[in-house]
């Protein structure tokens, strides 16, 4: 049996599953403490970007993780492709996509809250499990992508999910690293960021973004939003 997702507590409505971990955190909850729910009336991303899901069709997570190591997101983005499937690639730093031709659809999100003077971090993930695409807003249509699944299957998701998050946290950080650039969505495509703009070389060994400019100096970016030029832009 996981560690992760015990003790659990499920909410059939929440604003936020990474706010209720982290009340929870600071409460002293163990470490594996899991919190989901049915829906989000506030769920956000990085930079506090809001999560959009339809009631009931999504896998909505937060878990507390305590010691957690420095490449938590990045092991978090590699357990959702081990549980989503082949065709599932990372966009850095914080998304799960599928490709479809030039664009990049949005799969699932993490957000990973870090307080290491407190020892603990809280690890967010929302995936579209069952989510029908013409249920989310319409300047999502064209920007997001399901597993298309039943939503008798979140569950089972869930719990494939908590299983290969705790088999990557026990791996050392060259295999997680190596996993994630083989699932490297951006490698090779030019990305434009607020500073400018290159091409994707990949991360390195903390988990920043390698980008090739134009005259061929490399820049790390350890933050931040980056747009794929082809046609994709962080949801």
């Amino acid at each position: 049996m996981s560690v992760l997702g015990h003790p659990r507590v499920h909410l059939r409505v929440t604003d936020s599953t990474n706010d209720r971990a982290r009340a929870l955190a600071l409460a002293g909850a163990p470490h594996g403490t899991l919190v989901t729910a049915g829906e989000q009336t506030a769920g956000r991303g990085r930079q506090g970007r809001s999560w959009s899901a339809p009631p009931g069709r999504s896998l909505l997570m937060s878990v507390v993780i305590r010691d957690a190591p420095m490449l938590l997101p990045l092991i978090a983005a590699v357990a959702v492709c081990d549980t989503a499937g082949a065709q599932a690639l990372i966009k850095w730093p914080n998304d799960v996509v599928v490709s479809r031709g030039s664009s990049l659809l949005k799969l699932a999100g993490i957000l990973a809250e870090n307080r290491p003077q407190d020892g603990w971090a809280v690890l967010g993930v929302g995936v579209n499990v069952a989510v029908r695409l013409d249920q989310l807003p319409g300047e999502l249509h064209e920007r997001a992508a399901t597993l298309g699944l039943t939503t008798d299957q979140i569950e089972p998701t869930l719990k494939r999910l908590l299983l290969e998050l705790e088999r990557r946290l026990r791996q050392p950080s060259e295999t997680i690293l190596a996993d994630w650039r083989e699932r490297d969505a951006l490698r090779g495509r030019e990305v434009s960021w607020a500073a400018g703009q290159g091409r994707g070389e990949g991360i390195d060994g903390t988990g920043r973004l390698i980008v090739r400019r134009s005259d061929g100096t490399r820049s790390t970016l350890d933050a931040g939003e980056v747009h794929l030029l082809e046609g994709y832009s962080a949801a």
